[in-house]
């Protein structure tokens, strides 16, 4: 097996490509599965080895896979589109892969698998009863990992993703309006209820951190990432003063979304989450940080910022 090398998939994306940035940073090697390989290097992170495949086909994972000591399943389907038909193969070809490479594999998980009695805060044994059919397609992945004999495995629960490779997050998309000018600032909090935001490179580098230690993790650990647990409008307003000219904030209308429901398959599933929205579930990192020492933490005005001016320089 080789050395220090992980095989991210989803690396052209979000999350696995700011894993896939914190893991280099951290001497790994690290390959990525793409469709197209040439296109991954002009809009993938620099320094991956990519590798041709499809995350829906299996023999091209456990090709993928060989040698590596870490697979992190970074791959989910666009736009919500299909989540059962497409997130259930992607994972059980993750795990052939991972199991046949001797690999750990490592997921990373969100607060869909909780009811809003779950919270404020919600520690690791909280019960995983979601209401929502994403919800319990993310149970069933996780028990997935639970279940397959021999298999390694690491899951670290976020909130909402935002940070500069954020592209389809809230905050990209309505708050920030992927990039134009702000008019405004909406927002679709109830409120005074909390939500939970990760920043993705303090989430990626959270990984990388853990990971440097896998042979002393436990064979099947789960974590909870805290990231920005805030209140009412406070993402909004941040969003406000990182745009300089301080836009109003406004509440987020769903009445358009509710309207177009019927047609839209990505409106139905935003409603469908609605409640993540009026219920406070704050992610309790304590045993992150006791194994840590502390979470990896960019102040929120300083990674809103960022996440901002890479938004308006890609759109540029």
């Amino acid at each position: 097996m080789s050395e220090r090398l992980a095989l991210v998939t989803g690396a052209t994306g979000g999350i696995g490509g700011a894993v896939a940035e914190a893991l280099l940073r951290h001497g790994w090697r690290v390959r990525g599965l793409a469709r197209d390989p040439d296109r991954a290097r002009r809009t993938g992170p620099d320094g991956v080895d990519w590798v041709a495949g499809d995350a829906m086909r299996e023999a091209d994972m456990v090709a993928a896979a060989r040698g590596a000591r870490i697979l992190f399943h970074g791959v989910n389907p666009p736009g919500y589109r299909d989540w059962r038909g497409l997130a259930i193969p992607m994972l059980a070809h993750a795990i052939t892969a991972a199991s046949g490479a001797g690999a750990r594999l490592v997921l990373p998980g969100n607060l869909y698998v909780y009811a809003p009695e779950a919270g404020p805060e919600v520690g690791e044994d909280a019960p995983r009863r979601p209401r929502t059919r994403k919800g319990a397609v993310r149970v069933e992945m996780e028990a997935m990992l639970e279940a397959a004999a021999g298999l390694a495995h690491l899951i670290v629960r976020a909130g909402d993703f935002f940070g500069p490779r954020a592209l389809s997050s809230w905050v990209t998309t309505v708050l920030m309006r992927e990039g134009r000018p702000l008019r405004r600032v909406v927002t679709p909090e109830v409120p005074g209820a909390g939500h939970a935001w990760a920043y993705l490179p303090d989430l990626a580098e959270t990984f990388a951190r853990l990971l440097d230690d896998a042979a002393t993790l436990p064979h099947h650990l789960s974590l909870n990432f805290r990231g920005h647990a805030l209140h009412g409008r406070a993402m909004a307003e941040a969003v406000a003063r990182a745009d300089g000219g301080q836009p109003p904030v406004r509440p987020f209308a769903w009445a358009p979304v509710y309207l177009g429901a019927p047609f839209v398959t990505f409106l139905r599933e935003v409603i469908e989450m609605r409640h993540l929205w009026s219920a406070t579930l704050q992610p309790d990192n304590a045993r992150l940080v006791a194994r840590l020492g502390a979470e990896p933490h960019t102040p929120l005005d300083a990674a809103v910022a960022a996440s901002l001016a890479a938004l308006r320089a890609r759109a540029a």
